[in-house]
């Protein structure tokens, strides 16, 4: 992906809302329509479309088809992707794939999802075997499980888990698109008195399921130039690892599949980790931002605390994390959350973050997290880096 033949041209996003009473197709309209206004192109030019599932329209086999008839689209390629929320960035590579390969020419890359206001998810295989029937009933409780490992191994510190949610929530306060319930200033303190829901799971160590969509349409660099594309980002490096230390049967459960897909998204991009300028990282939970950023080599295993504590992570900072507030603070949009990660990355590439804008900085790592099975960590990790023209 280095050789930068591959371009996001445009992108939108939604008010992400809670229980919005709007349906996916809805919200998926709007973006659609959104991200075609801001890369100014019509929608005649748009041959291919990935999308990512969907729990408010689960069960449905012909997602991505019927979501391509209400746009009004006629494809050359389309396809759902079910990473959960690797599944953005995941459909960004994808894309890039298919035009590469002849495929299609400009496609757009749609997440959306209405979790909130219907829910027609049933996760079955290891959830309904061995998860509920001893009471673990949802994400809270694995991650629950996973931050008393992390704490006995390495030491949980509570005080850099409540920066990362007071620096998020700054973020917040600055980014109309979040959710309105969010947009309220919070201090280490509230943080810290904020309910224990799994122990040492507190309530706003959790997303809060919302509403939204988010779109980004992607093309050759070389077809961008035709269409007369000012602002470009271009994806330089991905990679995806599904079933991290799957064959091992005893694994590390604070071991991710970052360490791999990282590895490879760098190599890709031609850069090291200590070249990365943004971090947009997927964070259902604030313990997996640690995680990640000790898996992807901000810092040493075990640091990732220490690390939090020593720098400046706001969009002034010397790592700007997750500057529209990422879903702990702007909301998760069901299985279309990581698109607020990717496309706050591609927002600040654009030069178009108003007040949160940062200065100086030219390229992102936005990464990606898919499904919880069992006796191990997260299933699906992806990896993108982006660089702006």
């Amino acid at each position: 992906m280095a050789d930068r033949d591959i371009a996001i041209i445009g992108y939108a996003e939604t008010k992400i809302e809670l229980r919005s009473g709007r349906s996916v197709y809805d919200l998926a309209g709007e973006a659609f329509a959104t991200a075609l206004e801001h890369a100014g192109i019509d929608k005649s030019e748009i041959d291919g479309m990935a999308v990512n599932a969907s729990f408010s329209d689960a069960g449905n086999p012909f997602y991505s088809p019927v979501l391509s008839a209400y746009l009004g689209l006629e494809l050359d390629w389309c396809q759902t992707t079910d990473l959960g929320g690797g599944s953005v960035t995941g459909n960004i590579a994808r894309a890039a794939a298919a035009i590469r390969s002849g495929l299609c020419e400009t496609v757009i890359a749609i997440a959306a999802d209405a979790q909130s206001t219907e829910n027609r998810g049933n996760i079955g295989a290891f959830r309904s075997e061995f998860q509920y029937p001893v009471g673990v009933m949802g994400p809270p409780g694995y991650f629950g499980l996973l931050s008393r490992r992390y704490d006995a191994q390495y030491g949980l510190d509570p005080l850099a888990l409540a920066k990362l949610a007071v620096t998020q929530r700054n973020h917040a306060l600055l980014n109309d698109k979040a959710c309105e319930k969010l947009r309220r200033p919070l201090t280490v303190e509230e943080y810290l008195k904020s309910p224990m829901i799994a122990d040492p799971i507190r309530m706003l160590d959790c997303v809060m399921v919302c509403d939204g969509a988010s779109a980004v349409v992607v093309t050759s660099t070389r077809h961008a130039r035709e269409l007369g594309a000012k602002r470009l980002v271009h994806p330089l490096g991905y990679g995806e690892r599904v079933n991290y230390n799957e064959t091992d049967p005893t694994p590390d459960i604070t071991a991710v599949g970052h360490t791999a897909a990282g590895r490879k998204a760098l190599r890709q991009a031609g850069m090291s980790i200590r070249d990365v300028q943004m971090f947009h990282p997927y964070d259902d939970f604030l313990i997996a931002i640690v995680l990640q950023l000790e898996q992807l080599g901000f810092c040493e295993i075990g640091k990732g605390c220490g690390f939090v504590m020593e720098h400046d992570l706001s969009f002034t900072g010397d790592l700007p994390l997750n500057t529209g507030g990422g879903q702990i603070s702007a909301g998760q949009a069901g299985l279309a959350g990581g698109g607020h990660n990717l496309v706050e990355a591609v927002r600040q590439l654009f030069g178009e973050g108003g007040p949160r804008q940062v200065s100086g900085k030219s390229n992102a790592m936005v990464t990606g997290i898919g499904w919880i099975p069992y006796g191990r960590n997260w299933g699906s990790s992806t990896v993108m880096v982006l660089e702006a023209n």
